[in-house]
């Protein structure tokens, strides 16, 4: 009877445990949906949807792209990041040396594109469909992809290797709202001063090391005030 009374109990407190470790990822996403509205809404008409790339397009102040697909199941990049190649050719950048597919030289444009495949998911919607529909089917569907950075009281979604797009939780009581990150490794390696990459801010971040511990890593930093 006692045997069964403790493994009743034991049970019962992991199954608390569970719940309550989903209530706290839920209330992140949650947030970060409604702080990624608050962006959209901030923005306006900066937000597009793009017919051809079956995509939305999100366009900073100084020109860098953020783009995301409205169904990862489609043949289009799931994700994107594009900015203006200038100043890291200023700092160094030798474009032949730059890695792979994720990182498009496009000379004619003058701009780094940098596609992400995410997740295979098909999105569901109803009604007229918005970049929040879009997101929160992010959300729903690849909730790994999004975090919380608490160094900058940020919510973001992992690209791939190091690479993020991040915006503030609460706009009011941050000066930046949103915040294109790159690994500047791969730019490193192909022949890119960090240090003098105009426009980026080149310097330490702490972040989890995804077993729990904070570590400093080295990040390629655009931030933007918005208010």
């Amino acid at each position: 009877m006692l045997r069964k009374k403790i493994a009743k109990l034991t049970a019962v407190l992991t199954l608390a445990a569970v719940l309550t470790a989903c209530k706290q990822a839920d209330v992140i996403g949650k947030t970060a949906v409604t702080s990624f509205d608050k962006l959209m809404n901030t923005l306006g008409d900066q937000v597009t949807f793009d017919d051809s790339k079956n995509s939305w397009v999100l366009v900073s102040p100084t020109g860098e792209y953020f783009e995301w697909s409205k169904d990862f199941s489609s043949d289009v990049p799931d994700a994107t990041v594009e900015f203006d190649a200038a100043p890291f050719l200023s700092a160094g950048l030798d474009v032949n040396k730059l890695p792979g597919e994720q990182y498009v030289y496009d000379e004619a444009s003058g701009r780094i594109r940098m596609p992400y495949e995410l997740g295979q998911d098909a999105f569901t919607y109803s009604g007229d469909v918005t970049a929040k529909d879009t997101f929160q089917n992010i959300v729903d569907k690849n909730r790994k992809l999004i975090g919380y950075h608490a160094q900058l009281d940020h919510y973001g979604i992992a690209l791939g290797n190091g690479n993020m797009f991040e915006w503030a939780k609460d706009m009011a009581k941050n000066d930046k709202d949103m915040v294109f990150v790159l690994n500047p490794q791969p730019f490193i390696d192909a022949g890119v001063d960090p240090a003098k990459v105009e426009g980026w801010v080149f310097g330490k971040v702490k972040v989890d090391n995804g077993k729990g511990k904070m570590v400093e890593v080295d990040k390629l930093l655009k931030p933007f005030d918005l208010n």
